[in-house]
Formats: C-alpha cells, structure tokens, sequence
C-alpha cells in the first residue's frame, strides 16, 4: 500500500438467517439469506470492493454468508475467523482492525449488527458530499441483513477512531425469490 493511499473498510452484515431450535452461534442461513450472500459477493466484486484480507465472526451464520459471497469474486481471498467479532461492540471491532497489517488496502468485516452498525456510523465523519450525506442517513435508519458499508479510511488501521473514515457507499444486495 502506498503511503497517503486511503485503505477501504467493508462491513458486511451476515445475510438473513434462519430460526431452527439451536444456539444463536449455530444459526444457519434462511432461504433469503441463502439468496442474498452470493448477490453481496457479485455486489463487492462489481464495486471493486474485492477485499486482500477477511475477517469473519466464527457463527456459522457469518461464515455461510462468507462462503457464498466469497464464490463470487472470481479470486481467492484469506480469511481469518475471529471469535471476538461475534456479538463485538465497536471498540471490540476497532481493536481487531488495529491488529490487522499496514498493507492490507481493502478489509472486509464479516459480522453482526448491532455492532457493525454502530461501527460504521462511528467512523464516519461529517459528509462533505451529498452522496455521502444520502448514504449516512440510509445507514443511520437501517443496516439489515447482507447489508454493506464501505469506509474510506485515510489513516494507518492502528490509527482508526471515530470520526477518522468517510461512508463512501452503502448497498443492501437483494437476491430475488425463486
């Protein structure tokens, strides 16, 4: 990564899940999210938004999302799964990024609301562009399920605060019903 060159923070939200008789951790994708995941993955690939490294919460909901988004980016792509995204609240989520390496340019969070959520309207700074301002409030009403949020993040994934990045896009892929 060049020196001065903004890094790029996706947040994904896993896609819509399933409520069978199991642990919150062990909840599957539903039939929606099954339909969703591979349209974020196409979504991430035609924005060039193809992430150099993954970090992905450890429920098999998030990890299913992965996978079929992940079939999608026509590249392989590491992924490191992370006990600590599941149910992290922002500064949880802040303290996983600082630990990931400066030459990483685009990283991808795959986890949960609320902390996704929360994290994406922290680092945001005040819009300087309308599109930004339409993005924010967008994010600010809901981030459902499969949606993304992509930051622009001048400073160094140590350095990352609240206020430090710009909401440069925010997309909420829908797969159509079969």
């Amino acid at each position: 990564m060049s020196a001065g060159s903004d890094r790029r923070l996706v947040l994904l939200r896993h896609a819509k899940s399933a409520w069978p008789e199991v642990a919150d951790h062990e909840r599957p994708l539903g039939p929606r999210g099954l339909r969703d995941a591979p349209v974020a993955g196409r979504w991430l690939r035609d924005a060039s938004c193809v992430p150099a490294l993954v970090i992905c919460s450890t429920a098999r909901r998030t990890r299913e999302t992965w996978a079929l988004a992940a079939g999608q980016l026509g590249t392989e792509v590491p992924v490191r799964y992370d006990e600590r995204v599941y149910a992290a609240e922002p500064e949880e989520l802040l303290e996983v990024v600082s630990e990931v390496p400066g030459d990483v340019g685009t990283l991808l969070l795959v986890g949960h609301n609320p902390g996704l959520e929360e994290l994406a309207i922290s680092l945001a700074r005040k819009a300087v562009a309308a599109a930004e301002t339409e993005a924010i409030e967008r994010l600010s009403r809901k981030f459902p399920t499969s949606a993304i949020a992509v930051l622009a993040c001048p400073v160094p994934w140590q350095e990352l605060a609240p206020g430090s990045a710009r909401l440069t896009d925010f997309a909420v892929p829908r797969g159509t019903a079969r």
